[in-house]
């Protein structure tokens, strides 16, 4: 059966377009004229971005299937212990195997959700069309004015955004703050760059990337004094409840709220969800950087020659690797 508008509003569970919007508030807190076409990645050729995230699961199988079939992931290693997927030979995602680990509750610190960016619409399109074909459940859809977003859970419940964004030039600065919105998506020009009878997408896309992180938080200061303050990420929006960082002027490459996790304090090593991710660093001067800002802040590191690794404010790992 053909997919349309109404296939993917049903699997969203909502009846209009206005209606999905629900679930890309809670995933964003808050439709455009057809766009030219962009092709690009320019999230990953700032400084820094985001290079991989390590999730710590209980069902290995279910959800290497998961990223491997409904995210289009290669399964590039599995030893009794992880599996690493990826594109182009880049791991995007490592599964720790850990199946009686305790289940880290929503209102914990941790992961809100992890966005893999889509080199072009038309690739985001394909996308959405095999994930409607599969019937996997749909949490949101909405245009954020930079990009185009749909919103998912992995069967143990981690956030995802899989997304595109628009050119650059596109979008509006208010001096160093990042204009974006939740409105939304339009469904009918994403269709139309794909076949809607037919699942043409083969797995995922050269120059696929992890575009964004957005993590939970306990509170937004220690936030900003972590991620902006000492890690040298900058505040391109933000309000008293969430905060959006990036560096070389993307829209946001990190992204922390306290929408369900307000007072949120250390989170459990051994549990569900987010074990740690890593950012990559362009050169060995940003690297250096980074450990000098980190160092100053009086932030505890362990650090090799080609890499360094830290722990935020309540727990998760952050890892800066020098890109090779």
């Amino acid at each position: 059966m053909p997919i349309n508008r109404r296939h993917l509003l049903r699997l969203a569970g909502a009846a209009t377009a206005s209606a999905a919007l629900t679930g890309a508030l809670r995933a964003e807190g808050g439709s455009f004229s057809i766009l030219p076409e962009y092709d690009g990645l320019f999230a990953t050729s700032t400084p820094l971005h985001v290079r991989d995230v390590t999730l710590r699961v209980r069902d290995a199988e279910l959800m290497t299937r998961f990223y491997s079939e409904i995210l289009g992931l290669s399964v590039l290693e599995t030893t009794s212990d992880k599996t690493l997927l990826g594109v182009d030979g880049i791991t995007l995602v490592t599964l720790e195997h850990r199946p009686d680990a305790p289940v880290e509750p929503p209102s914990e610190a941790g992961l809100y959700h992890t966005a893999f960016l889509m080199p072009s619409r038309a690739e985001l399109a394909r996308w959405l069309v095999h994930t409607a074909m599969a019937q996997y459940q749909f949490s949101g859809f909405a245009d954020h004015r930079v990009s185009e977003a749909v919103y998912l859970d992995d069967p143990e419940g981690n956030g995802i955004e899989v997304y595109a964004d628009r050119a650059p030039e596109l979008w509006s600065w208010n001096g160093d703050t990042v204009i974006m919105g939740t409105e939304a998506i339009d469904f009918d020009g994403l269709l139309a760059l794909t076949d809607t009878e037919n699942d043409t997408f083969a797995g995922a896309p050269t120059g696929m990337r992890i575009g964004h992180i957005h993590l939970r938080a306990g509170n937004i200061e220690d936030a900003r004094a972590f991620y902006a303050a000492a890690l040298g990420l900058d505040i391109t929006s933000g309000r008293a409840d969430a905060v959006f960082l990036s560096s070389g002027r993307y829209h946001h490459h990190v992204a922390l709220n306290t929408w369900q996790s307000a007072g949120a304090g250390q989170r459990n090593p051994e549990a569900t969800g987010l074990a740690g991710f890593n950012l990559l660093a362009a050169d060995q001067s940003v690297l250096d950087a980074a450990k000098a800002r980190l160092s100053t802040a009086g932030i505890e590191l362990e650090e090799g020659a080609e890499n360094l690794s830290v722990s935020d404010p309540w727990g998760t790992g952050l890892g800066i690797v020098l890109a090779v």
